[in-house]
């Protein structure tokens, strides 16, 4: 089944909700606002970005320098960063579009927990999905989902340290969705975390997709002028809100010596 997306392939701005449980050993959760890209990679390599700004100071923009390896425009950016870890993971039949769905900068500002590479193959179908992770403390590492399908969990073994009030230990539980209602896309992203005891967090990020405009990004601007430090915010006022709740403090391993996970075969 084609899952190519129904908007055209341009970048794209969405309006929706990050959602965070956590069950156990205090039930913990909150949600807020937000907004985020999900950009055509390899159309904006052929034909451009239009109003969106790349790798230059504006109120709002996308840097390649945010993702991968850290290179810049001169050496391909994180288009070419993405396609040669595909390659190096025997994975050539993405050669369809590749989508960024990531936090961009607001006021020259980004923190960006989770990224997720959606690579189709030509036929418009999913290859692959890369969820590129980072923490607080500057550390990255990626996440390889191979043959997603839209609505199916896939499954990845937690490598890398993420919060503090959680062990390096468990899986990850991945479910995308993608939706069209009246005309309208709407994409959901969960990411729920599994320990020996079953369910420990859910979370979730989902939006309204449209096309970036001038317009779509003056009201994301309009109603949330901070997003990417008030982002920030809400990390350590809700670790602060678990530290009350006495939920246990794990001290951060040493990252792991592979920079990819690939998922597990179902």
């Amino acid at each position: 089944m084609k899952t190519e997306l129904r908007v055209g392939n341009v970048p794209l701005i969405g309006f929706g909700q990050v959602r965070h449980t956590r069950l156990r050993p205090a039930r913990h959760a909150f949600d807020y606002a937000t907004f985020f890209l999900l950009l055509p990679l390899r159309s904006m390599r052929a034909h451009g970005a239009g109003p969106l700004a790349c790798n230059r100071a504006a109120w709002l923009s996308f840097h390649d320098a945010d993702h991968g390896d850290g290179r810049g425009p001169q050496q391909g950016g994180a288009l070419a960063w993405m396609e040669e870890l595909l390659a190096a993971h025997g994975i050539h039949d993405a050669d369809g579009e590749i989508w960024l769905h990531c936090y961009p900068r607001v006021l020259a500002y980004a923190f960006k927990p989770v990224s997720f590479w959606y690579c189709h193959r030509a036929d418009g179908t999913l290859r692959a999905i890369v969820a590129e992770v980072n923490n607080t403390f500057g550390e990255r590492h990626c996440y390889l989902l191979e043959q997603p399908r839209y609505g199916a969990e896939l499954r990845a073994t937690k490598v890398f340290h993420v919060s503090p009030f959680c062990r390096v230990e468990g899986e990850y539980v991945f479910r995308f969705m993608r939706t069209v209602r009246d005309g309208v896309t709407h994409t959901v992203v969960r990411v729920d975390l599994h320990d020996a005891q079953g369910a420990l967090l859910q979370t979730s990020i989902s939006g309204v997709l449209q096309p970036y405009t001038r317009d779509s990004a003056g009201r994301a601007l309009w109603r949330q002028p901070l997003m990417t430090l008030a982002l920030i915010a809400h990390i350590h006022w809700q670790a602060l809100r678990l530290w009350r709740k006495r939920v246990p403090f794990f001290r951060k391993p040493a990252p792991p010596a592979d920079f990819v996970t690939r998922s597990h075969p179902l």
